[in-house]
Order: structure tokens, then sequence, then C-alpha cells
């Protein structure tokens, strides 16, 4: 199952740059492709506000 990011995202870029498959992508907050993430979980690892959760 895919994460998602949640509105606590405060755009600081950390899950983008932790992700090692590059399913993060910068828009008005990040968002994560669901058909490229591979459920890893190292996006919420490093943001400091705990903003990508499992769906």
């Amino acid at each position: 199952m895919a994460y998602k990011i949640s509105d606590e995202c405060i755009a600081c870029g950390a899950c983008a740059d932790g992700c090692p498959v590059s399913a993060i992508s910068e828009g008005d907050k990040y968002s994560i492709d669901p058909a490229t993430c591979i459920d890893c979980g190292a996006c919420a690892d490093v943001c400091p506000v705990g903003a990508p959760q499992a769906e």
C-alpha cells in the first residue's frame, strides 16, 4: 500500500530527497505517486512533521 502526504506537510522537501525511487513530486504540497511508491517508509522516516502516512 502506498504512502500519502497529509495536510501536515510543510513543503521542506526532506521526503523527496529520502525517496529511493523518486516517487515524490513537488506541487502546492508534496505528493507521492502510488504507482511508483514501493511502501518502504523512507519518506516517513525523514519527515520532521510526520506528513507521509501509509494509506
